[in-house]
């Protein structure tokens, strides 16, 4: 265990006050000692909690002490190649409101570039650090093995570092029993007001990089969501006003959904508003109907989450081994990436996502089903495209589904989505896909979503628009094949029925080959993510 932080100045100490460091409800909880002073100086990490109302790690640290809040630009994260210009460009300016809230608050957001346990480690000793604070994260394997590498450097310093949960994740979890009503009982709770802070004095706040300064190469969005605090509340107070009226049945349209939707997935992602926040917009407004189709969805989110905290790996490794098959065609790849597939629906929402960089639910299906089981793409090089185009990519959310969609978690429902008839039936009129893919004009209504069918195809394909890489008929028939071989495997059933124990809630029917997986025997839970010795 951590020896106790040592007060760096004694004129504010109570030798005989002994404060023990008492967890959150919860949070995680951490054996930490007893302090026997009244103030000490805290570092408060910002990570993909970029706000300052309804921070749980906020208002533990201002209670601790004097405080130095953090970013850390770390180029080491935005290498990876699932990460973007226009997400730190989205992520700036969440910075700038919050930088802003936090100056009001008493003490500005000082932001550093470089690698997180060498940023944190040079101010703590320059700073006298007796303590770190931070919201729980989950994210990519990248960012985990980050904090493994920080819990273990402040082990060895003797530095406390207390991790506090934004939302209803649980860590070391054995199964999903009582998940349900533990996040009911966390979207009920309070929200938490912002608190006064004392800042550690002498600290330069510093810059915020742009993104050519992270290496990040130039990422035109030109109809990008703000990422400012004041944008996403603009959004809710919106959503609930009138916009969301239509929620259910907009929601699988990209048309409709583009307005229907809250929108606020960007700033759940950098955390600029709290689940509760979102949670709490919409009742004595919005219609009973949407209201319930919203915060379902708000459920949804967490579940994902709660998937990718037990499995870290997700980014790699599909939830059933029996679905680790590695497939690829470079380019197809490159045909998806540009929305140049000859699937016209398709590469509407292709085009689209990279002017907007948002994209409602369904036609994000939709693009990994024609990604995987139309063109033959790897699930995971699909993802990382999708992954790049998404501003409000959200690791926890972003993975579990690019698996479920892909057909490799061995317990969803296996849908293969026609591209054709996902067109006809969201976008019957053809106006949002003219207007993304403006080379078929020429192509008569009826033919539209199968430019292939239409006499004067030879006019068009494989000159002003491409021709199909594949016939979507037959590719899904290949598709549904090798997918449906995979489960009729032996073993096969027994392995899904573990799975679905550990990762799908007791009231949720799980199917395996169209039969409902038996419950399994309990067994040991695997290792969560970030399950932290400290």
């Amino acid at each position: 265990m951590a020896q106790p932080p040592r007060c760096h100045n004694r004129r504010h100490c109570n030798p005989g006050a002994a404060a023990h460091l008492v967890a959150l409800p919860g949070s995680l909880r951490i054996d930490a000692p007893r302090y026997t002073f009244c103030s000490m100086n805290v570092l408060l990490w910002f990570k993909r909690d970029l706000r300052v109302a309804d921070h749980p790690a906020l208002v533990r640290a201002a209670a601790l002490g004097r405080v130095l809040p953090l970013y850390v630009a770390e180029p080491g994260l935005w290498a990876q190649p699932d990460m973007a210009g226009r997400h730190w460009d989205t992520l700036a300016e969440a910075l700038a409101g919050l930088r802003a809230d936090l100056a009001a608050l008493g003490a500005p957001l000082v932001v550093r570039s470089g690698e997180a346990v060498e940023v944190i480690a040079r101010l703590v000793r320059a700073h006298r650090i007796g303590a770190i604070v931070s919201h729980q994260e989950t994210g990519t394997l990248w960012t985990y093995d980050r904090d493994r590498r920080l819990a273990a450097w402040a082990r060895a310093q003797g530095v406390a570092w207390e991790e506090l949960p934004q939302s209803a994740i649980r860590r070391g979890q054995r199964n999903r029993t009582g998940w349900a009503e533990a996040q009911a009982a966390f979207l009920a709770a309070p929200r938490l007001d912002p608190v006064a802070l004392t800042p550690v004095p002498g600290v330069e706040p510093g810059l915020i990089p742009a993104a050519r300064a992270l290496g990040l190469a130039p990422d035109p969005c030109p109809h990008r969501q703000s990422g400012a605090r004041s944008a996403g509340l603009a959004l809710a107070e919106s959503f609930a006003a009138g916009r969301g009226q239509g929620y259910q049945a907009a929601m699988a349209s990209p048309v409709g959904g583009e307005r229907a939707c809250s929108r606020l997935s960007p700033h759940l992602a950098y955390g600029t508003l709290s689940l509760r926040e979102a949670a709490a917009v919409g009742p004595g407004t919005l219609a009973a109907g949407a209201l319930r189709a919203y915060r379902a969805r708000l459920a949804w989110r967490d579940h994902f989450h709660q998937r990718l905290e037990d499995r870290p790996d997700m980014e790699l490794r599909p939830l059933h081994p029996a679905c680790d098959v590695t497939a690829g065609n470079t380019v197809h790849l490159a045909a998806f990436a540009a929305g140049e597939t000859g699937l016209p629906f398709a590469d509407a929402c292709l085009r689209y996502l990279r002017a907007t960089g948002w994209l409602n639910f369904r036609a994000r299906a939709m693009l990994v089903s024609v990604a995987v089981h139309h063109l033959g793409l790897d699930w995971r090089a699909a993802g990382q495209v999708l992954a790049r185009l998404f501003t409000d990519y959200d690791p926890g959310i972003h993975w579990p589904q690019v698996q479920m969609q892909a057909g490799v978690t061995g317990i969803n429902t296996i849908r293969i989505y026609n591209p054709v008839k996902q067109g006809q039936d969201h976008d019957a009129t053809g106006a949002f896909t003219r207007r993304w893919v403006p080379e078929l004009a020429a192509v008569p209504d009826p033919h539209l979503h199968a430019p292939w069918r239409w006499s004067g195809a030879g006019t068009l394909l494989g000159r002003r628009y491409p021709e199909p890489l594949v016939d979507p008929a037959e590719s899904a028939r290949a598709a549904r094949e090798t997918l449906w071989a995979h489960r009729r495997a032996p073993g096969f059933a027994a392995a899904a029925a573990r799975i679905a124990e550990r990762h799908s809630s007791p009231a949720t029917p799980v199917f395996v080959n169209d039969r409902r997986a038996p419950a399994p025997r309990r067994r040991p839970a695997a290792p969560a993510q970030l399950t932290l010795d400290l």
